[in-house]
């Protein structure tokens, strides 16, 4: 929300994208990372860690902003972010290109049911998350459920995430 609010900002040319982008990744990085302290009894979220690490890696190395790649936003279906890439007028995102440092773990994963571009550290992020729901299905409750109705209800509890992320809803 503080990144997507940021980031609004700076289209609206209210913020300038040359501290709004790093503020709002400092900002992601300390909740995001209160709340992995707090729940580290959580083994799913070390891959939620080394995700957050991968794309905090390539964000620093590349002045705040996530590097995303043209070739990358075509595959997905999104159109019109050249320019706006290119001037890097996005607080968040910047046109990955030969000057571009670690550029493997930008955005260089196209997700075009989702129309959405992914880095691998966010898909160690969602790898991590998927676990953490496993884990909380697995220790919730008074009542313990047996082990394969615990993972029925968490695999239906994940494909209503993964048809409303399709949908967009």
């Amino acid at each position: 929300m503080v990144e997507g609010g940021l980031a609004y900002g700076t289209y609206r040319g209210l913020f300038q994208p040359e501290w709004a982008g790093p503020l709002a990744k400092v900002l992601v990085l300390l909740l995001v990372g209160y709340g992995l302290y707090r729940n580290r009894h959580l083994k799913s979220l070390y891959l939620v860690l080394f995700g957050l690490l991968l794309n905090t890696l390539v964000i620093f190395a590349n002045g705040g902003h996530m590097p995303v790649s043209l070739d990358t936003l075509k595959k997905a279906g999104i159109e019109g972010w050249e320019e706006l890439l290119k001037t890097r007028a996005d607080a968040v995102h910047s046109l990955l290109d030969e000057s571009t440092r670690l550029p493997f773990l930008g955005d260089v994963i196209p997700l075009p049911p989702l129309r959405k571009t992914a880095s691998p550290g966010d898909l160690f992020i969602l790898a991590g998350i998927a676990g953490v729901v496993v884990e909380g299905a697995f220790r919730a409750g008074v009542r313990r459920l047996p082990r394969r109705q615990a993972a029925l209800r968490v695999l239906a509890f994940l494909l209503l995430v993964f048809l409303l992320l399709a949908l967009r809803i």
